[in-house]
């Protein structure tokens, strides 16, 4: 049977559309995909992510045993600090991308993806041993996302706490709407705003007070499917579909999450042989230059056979424009190079462009 967060009712009550995803019930939509694209584009959304999971480092060594798991530099950040990077296999394939909070020197936060709670705090576990506990901290957490450029704002005036003052991938402990929250200015949309943990039992009432505290300027809640299309404009990968054990940082293009001179992690010799022999394949980000939405599972084809395949695609609702992410030959990578993508058996005209497709000003 499928998880529930602690905001199922809400969800239910608030008459959203529930679909199964990675194992729970989420909602996918409310008034409607484009309508809450554009509310996080213009002004603010605010999204149930509490069925991502938390996985905790404690103790003298946690630093060295987390740093050992995770391909960025952890020694670069500095308590209230967090970071972006990835899990490898021996193999240098990507168990998961996460985000690591260093709280203090002694105790470390790791967000994951809610497929990969049971298969990530396994995984991490290994980092266990004298000097470094490692806990399951998933359903200790509820997590509420809101964002858009009038997000901050509308965190800041339920706080007495200043939390205009984070910087991006920065938090702090703070009071919101009264109740305890670390507050972080991360997200997963391309816009500006804050991701609020808080206790299980807290959320409905903190989900109720962002949205009436937001109510002014047009915040609405939003779904899934405003996530997924907010996330690909911004060329942000998703773990299972741009990135799996079967694909590398480098391949996926986040060689800037992977410091290969930080010293030794798990994946550091595999990553390393193949930047020095140079990748077979590459991510790119591309446009159709003809009518037609890719999707994820076409075929890349290149001059008429089989080449790559997509791994997520849409049509924009802010650019108009259908967008996608693929893997391409290597030779193939390169901005302006050619190929098609068959859709329902149909060859249709592509092009390699720059990402992000969309990034705020």
């Amino acid at each position: 049977m499928p998880f529930r967060t602690p905001l199922y009712d809400t969800h239910v009550k608030a008459g959203a559309r529930i679909v199964e995803f990675a194992g729970w019930e989420m909602p996918v939509q409310y008034a409607g995909l484009l309508e809450e694209h554009e509310a996080v584009r213009k002004r603010a959304g605010l999204f149930d992510v509490s069925h991502m999971g938390e996985v905790v480092f404690r103790g003298p060594n946690a630093a060295q045993a987390l740093g050992r798991l995770f391909t960025n530099d952890l020694g670069r950040l500095v308590d209230g600090q967090a970071q972006y990077g990835c899990l490898c296999r021996p193999s240098g394939g990507i168990v998961d991308d996460v985000i690591v909070y260093r709280r203090s020197a002694e105790d470390w936060l790791v967000c994951v993806n809610a497929g990969n709670r049971q298969k990530d705090f396994e995984w991490l576990r290994a980092g266990e041993g004298p000097g470094c506990a490692v806990k399951n901290e998933s359903d200790d957490w509820a997590q509420i996302a809101i964002q858009g450029p009038k997000a901050a704002g509308i965190v800041q005036r339920l706080s007495k706490d200043d939390l205009l003052g984070v910087k991006t991938f920065h938090f702090r402990p703070a009071e919101v709407a009264g109740i305890s929250c670390i507050a972080a200015r991360t997200g997963y949309t391309g816009e500006d705003g804050f991701e609020l943990f808080c206790l299980p039992d807290k959320a409905a009432r903190l989900w109720d007070a962002l949205l009436q505290g937001g109510k002014a300027e047009g915040a609405i809640p939003a779904g899934l499917g405003a996530r997924d299309s907010l996330r690909l404009e911004s060329a942000y990968r998703l773990y299972g579909s741009d990135m799996d054990d079967d694909t590398t940082p480098l391949e996926a293009g986040l060689g800037w999450v992977v410091k290969l001179d930080k010293g030794e992690f798990i994946g550091r010799d595999a990553l390393l042989a193949q930047k020095a022999r140079g990748l077979s394949k590459k991510l790119v980000g591309f446009t159709l230059t003809e009518r037609g939405i890719a999707r994820h599972g076409y075929p890349v084809l290149r001059d008429g056979k089989p080449a790559g395949v997509v791994t997520s695609g849409t049509q924009s609702p802010t650019l108009r424009i259908p967008v996608g992410l693929a893997y391409v030959p290597a030779d193939l990578a390169a901005e302006g190079s050619a190929f098609a993508v068959e859709i329902r058996g149909r060859p249709v005209a592509a092009r390699v462009v720059k990402t992000p497709f969309y990034a705020r000003k």
